[in-house]
């Protein structure tokens, strides 16, 4: 057991004493209907595969800046966490294009698969719930959901009128650890058979506090290292003179993330009209971001840099030159989003027809100095998905769909690292469920042709791909269910994979695509077991996939513009592992219920080669919950082993343990619906790492954090 794991549980001692219990969905939530999946009802205790929601009080605790940040306490959740600004969820090891970001249903329509440095179009602060789906959920929203789903849930689009005519809602938050700020607000309204919906949220925070260098410890030692070498080839004088710039540089990177302040707007206006038979609306939004990207310099200046290093005089004008040529990165954001969405009702054999829209003008600035243009992405596109719902008959429910997609990608500057492209993608899909008494069984199948072209070659490439999925789960008792799911999939390879050709600053890498790569296949079985009775509950998910043709970056050993060069290639691979969540009622003290759970979650994957690069390791979360009608007093334990199960050019991590804290106070009953929350994060302020995360030895977790924020719901 580690010195950090003993520090922690030391500090946390009443929370490791309980050993079988999950910080997951409470029991009531079992029964809560997800929207996402299959478009075939079915709530959270019916589905086969992994799924969880994050909604109400503890969507408002675990609420961030970032849809990554905001869900990586989710069972199998991570996320790639690029600095406070950008980080996207990551699902039992899958990130990029194979984990869909959804807003209501419908895809992000930006370009945050294409990098991790690019934040995701989505405004976690309005979120109603988020839905999150583990496993194969492709076969309604496309092969890129493939590793899974997250849907954000906003209620842009009122489907129902609001209770007594107006419903709304506020909330003003903020953070120590970054000066934070933060508010929201949200409100529907009827006239009619219309509902007009409004919502908006600002936010901004400062450079965010660490707990001490930026750098890592291992890897200062490698540079340590490399320098110590280098002194060797150099006279007394300049080692004093290198020796003290290093050490400059050092203090520099102590106590605070150097550009890693965040600012964003979210504006949304939307109208529906609701009908007996159903409804029909259409929502306008604005995103804006802008924010720094820790660690990441401009290189306007390289070729003067370079010339300053070829003089082997190095004198001071010239290094105060080199000094001044080093801008930090900033990105701005914006993205202009129209969605349309709709249902009809019918008394016929066809019981609902609902359709999702969405149409976006998306564009990503990077700025390598102030006012400094470096690369710009633009990213038009629109998405749209007709479903016919069969009316159930003696057990058996169906559902037919047809999705299109369209997407026009640029990128110009110099990290232009992937030429303009375009993809078209059609997809025909079917559900099919069936119930026999205590024995359930679904199947889904999916058809789908996606074209990527090269605008620059005018090269296409088309993929001809079919998928399947067939389960079912039996209940063995009222307290005892198990299931399992067997699947076949296939990706068609992205634009990215295909014609990358280019620096990759972000990313520190000069990546490389393959026009010859074929589609990705995945054959693979999950297994749950449930168990809920009284004041306790467990679940188990196991899974392994078998990977043929598996799309990732290899590092080839060779350097391009003095980045080393990576190549996307198709390899075998695996990826096998489980999640564990459990939860009981304790005792009670007074008007207080003592709840105790238990998250635990795992995955391994490799290829044939060798390991695949920032795959999660072991990580335990564990806490201790008091709750009566007023308050809710909760302490938890977040652990996350170390990672040494790395590929070649990676650096290992090292293990964390932190202590959070949260609080809840509710106003009295038959008052308005008033929250306090007050949460303090990294409780000894510990030094902790993100092995899933390219900036993990440059940009650790923040330290110690008190969040406050007090909402009202109308």
């Amino acid at each position: 057991m580690t010195t950090h794991f003993l520090r922690g549980a030391s500090a946390a001692a009443l929370l490791i004493s309980v050993s079988t219990a999950t910080y997951a969905q409470d029991v009531d939530l079992m029964d809560e209907i997800i929207v996402t999946g299959s478009p075939l009802v079915s709530s959270v205790d019916e589905a086969i595969t992994g799924v969880s929601v994050l909604s109400g009080e503890e969507l408002s605790e675990r609420l961030a800046g970032t849809i990554g940040e905001t869900l990586k306490s989710e069972p199998g959740v991570s996320s790639t966490f690029f600095g406070a600004g950008a980080s996207r969820p990551i699902i039992r090891g899958q990130g990029g294009d194979r984990v869909r970001v959804l807003t209501n249903g419908i895809g992000s329509i930006d370009a945050s698969s294409a990098s991790p440095d690019h934040a995701v179009a989505a405004e976690p602060a309005q979120a109603e719930r988020i839905e999150v789906l583990r496993g194969a959920s492709l076969l309604r929203y496309g092969s890129s959901g493939s590793g899974g789903i997250i849907n954000v849930i906003d209620g842009r689009i009122p489907t129902e009128m609001p209770e007594d005519g107006v419903d709304g809602a506020i909330r003003i938050g903020a953070s120590s650890v970054d000066n934070g700020r933060e508010a929201a607000g949200s409100l529907d309204f009827g006239a009619g058979n219309l509902v007009f919906h409004f919502d908006g949220t600002i936010r901004e925070t400062d450079d965010y506090r660490i707990p001490g260098f930026a750098e890592s410890a291992r890897l200062r030692a490698l540079e340590e290292e490399e320098h110590h070498d280098e002194d060797e080839d150099h006279d007394d004088e300049d080692h004093d003179e290198d020796e003290h710039g290093h050490e400059d540089e050092e203090a520099e990177a102590f106590g605070r993330l150097e550009n890693s302040q965040t600012k964003s707007t979210s504006l949304t206006g939307g109208v529906s009209y609701i009908g007996d038979r159903g409804f029909f609306g259409i929502a306008l939004h604005k995103f804006d971001s802008d924010y720094g990207i820790p660690g990441g310099h401009g290189h306007g200046h390289e070729d003067e840099h370079d010339e300053e290093h070829e003089d082997e005089d190095h004198d001071e004008e010239e290094h105060g030159e080199e000094e001044e040529g080093e801008e930090n990165i900033t990105i701005g954001l914006d993205q202009t989003r129209l969605d349309v969405n709709a249902a009809l009702n019918f008394n016929g054999p066809i019981e609902r027809v609902q359709f999702f829209g969405g149409y976006a003008d998306y564009e990503h600035i990077e700025f390598e100095g102030p006012g400094e243009v470096g690369t710009v992405f633009t990213n038009e596109g629109y998405e749209a998905r007709l479903e016919a719902i069969q009316r159930e008959n003696n057990g058996w429910s169906a559902a037919y769909g047809v999705q299109l997609r369209n997407r026009d990608f640029s990128a110009v500057g110099e990290e232009a690292f992937v030429p303009p492209t375009k993809t078209k993608q059609i997809g025909l899909y079917t559900f099919q469920k069936k119930d026999m008494g205590d024995f359930h069984l679904e199947g889904a199948a999916r058809f789908e042709n996606t074209k990527q072209e090269n605008s620059v070659t005018n090269e296409d490439i088309s993929f001809d791909l079919f998928s399947v999925s067939a389960g079912g789960d039996f209940h063995v008792s009222d307290a005892v269910r198990i299931g399992g799911t067997v699947f076949r999939t296939e990706r068609a390879p992205t634009t990215e994979e295909l014609f990358s050709n280019g620096p990759h600053l972000a990313t520190e890498q000069f990546e490389l695509g393959d026009a010859t790569l074929d589609k990705e296949t995945a054959t693979g079985v999950e297994a749950a077991f449930r168990q809920r009775e009284g004041g306790h509950y467990i679940t188990v998910n196991a899974f392994y996939t078998d990977y043929s043709n598996y799309i990732y970056e290899r590092e080839t050993g060779e350097e391009e513009d003095e980045l080393p060069v990576f190549q996307f290639t198709g390899e075998d691979a695996s990826f096998k592992g489980f999640e564990v969540q459990a939860g009981m009622d304790l005792t009670t003290f007074g008007s207080f219920t003592i709840k105790a759970d238990t998250l635990a979650e795992y995955v391994r994957a490799k290829t044939d080669s060798g390991n695949l690069p920032r795959i999660p390791p072991l990580s335990v979360l564990t806490g201790i919950e008091a709750e009566s009608e007023r308050y809710t007093l909760r302490a938890e334990l977040d652990y996350a082993a170390e990672q040494n199960k790395v590929e070649s050019f990676e650096i290992p991590t090292d293990d964390y343990a932190l202590v959070n804290l949260f609080a809840t106070w509710r106003a009295p009953m038959n008052t308005q619906d008033v929250r306090l929350n007050v949460s303090v994060m990294n409780l000894l302020d510990d030094d902790a790492r993100q092995h899933t995360s390219f900036l993990k030895d440059i940009a650790p977790l923040p330290g110690r954090n008190v969040r406050f924020n007090i909402s009202s719901r109308f």
